[in-house]
């Protein structure tokens, strides 16, 4: 039977063949990454801005349900942006006196959509939003789990819909011996972090 780190590399091997994969997708839509930046060949973008809808259309197509929860939606943002500077704080000082390397955040908000331009502004507004909203997730997800691998590193024992970044370092649930054994080892034990910057 194969370890569990045995299928964490697995899956870490799975994750770079993916990473080259949809790099692959870049000379498919003719973009290219400079830094931070997406730029699509001059003849792709003009013609990805006769494709972009009228905002006049846009809204005459739009459901009326969509329309009347869109405040719903965009009313999320004030508690998002409070937890995000929360969040940013508590690893800004908590990360640094327990030794944790900090989570950076621009490797989880990833926002560039805005510059497709096949779409309106009212879609670039919605990327743009869904792209800050999930990906504050996701960097809150990898600050609590390491957090969680320092205070509390033992596994559930019942199943999980989601397994986060750090939960394979974890002790298993009843195993109490190596909880008393091994509890500042796994604290500790943050090397594939820096092996990963």
């Amino acid at each position: 039977m194969r370890t569990l780190e045995e299928i964490i590399g697995d899956i870490r091997e799975l994750e770079q063949e993916l990473l080259q994969e949809l790099q692959k997708k870049q000379d498919e839509y003719f973009y290219i990454i400079k830094g931070k930046r997406i730029e699509f060949e001059e003849e792709t973008r003009r013609y990805h801005k006769t494709l972009a809808k009228k905002l006049g259309r846009y809204f005459a197509d739009a459901q009326l349900l969509n329309i009347l929860t869109a405040p719903v939606i965009y009313l999320c943002l004030l508690p998002a942006l409070f937890m995000d500077l929360v969040v940013t704080i508590y690893q800004a000082i908590c990360f640094r006196a327990y030794g944790i390397p900090r989570v950076i955040r621009g490797d989880y908000i990833v926002i560039d959509r805005h510059n497709l331009q096949y779409l309106n502004p009212v879609e670039k507004m919605n990327c743009v939003y869904c792209a800050y909203f999930n990906g504050l997730i996701a960097y809150v997800q990898e600050i609590a789990a390491r957090s969680e691998q320092y205070w509390c590193p033992i596994k559930h024992a019942r199943r999980l819909a989601n397994i986060h970044s750090r939960y394979h370092k974890f002790i298993e649930y009843g195993d109490s011996a190596a909880f008393q054994d091994r509890l500042a080892e796994v604290r500790r034990d943050l090397s594939d972090l820096q092996a990963r910057r």
